[in-house]
């Protein structure tokens, strides 16, 4: 097939610059995800959170719609997605620190 070449060998050939750039523009995506939308992105249903979370199906649509909610249960969530929680805090100044508060 002319034109069609995998993303693997298109990626072989960019500049490590480029390819820099794109792995900071992913991880900027993936933290302003919603819930939803990080579920979407690890191919995971909403049927299949509730087996792991030990929760019916609504609870995990409730805690999806949620806008606050509980440390604990994001890290539930977080975790049946097969990730882990860090939480940290960019506090202004010198260099932006960022002070790690917590990681499950």
């Amino acid at each position: 097939m002319t034109g069609h070449r995998p993303f693997s060998e298109l990626r072989k050939r960019m500049m490590p610059e480029r390819r820099a750039r794109n792995v900071e523009a992913t991880k900027r995506m993936l933290a302003s995800m919603a819930l939803h939308e990080l579920r979407q992105a690890r191919q995971r249903s909403q049927e299949e959170l509730p087996r792991e979370l030990k929760v019916g199906q609504p609870a995990v649509a409730k805690l999806e719609r949620r806008t606050d909610m509980y440390v604990s249960n994001l890290r539930r969530y977080i975790e049946a997605l097969g990730g882990s929680l860090e939480i940290t805090a960019p506090v202004p100044g010198r260099n932006r620190e960022h002070y790690q508060l917590w990681r499950s």
